[in-house]
């Protein structure tokens, strides 16, 4: 079904509902996963190293991608690069109005992404 998904994350509390739903996925079907976070490199290697030890025994192989950048544009580009079939992101931002803007990451995603999407809902 998926051979490669990519999981983004901001280390959040919220986004870690969308890592372990895309991880559970990845066990599922034997995909490996890219997971990806859009900030500096010193933050960003705090946030992906916490994901590598919490899923560090979960069988699935788990690279990960820091990139500095607009979040979805980081996103997506990776997501290009590693020739992912699924994106995993959280639906946060996406409440009431919100949502109908395109300045919102998973919104963004969702409408450039050259595969599926799954925005889970982490709120």
């Amino acid at each position: 079904m998926f051979t490669h998904l990519l999981i983004a994350t901001d280390g959040s509390p919220t986004a870690e509902t969308a890592v372990e739903r895309g991880m559970a996925i990845a066990r599922e079907t034997g995909a490996a996963v890219t997971v990806v976070t859009a900030a500096s490199p010193g933050k960003g290697d705090a946030v992906l190293e916490d994901v590598l030890e919490r899923h560090s025994g979960s069988g699935v192989s788990i690279d990960t991608v820091t990139r500095a950048g607009d979040a979805a544009g980081v996103i997506l580009d990776v997501s290009d690069e590693v020739g992912a079939d699924l994106i995993v992101v959280g639906n946060k931002g996406m409440q009431g109005a919100k949502r109908y803007f395109l300045s919102s990451i998973p919104n963004k995603v969702a409408h450039h992404a050259d595969c599926g999407v799954l925005i889970v809902k982490t709120t």
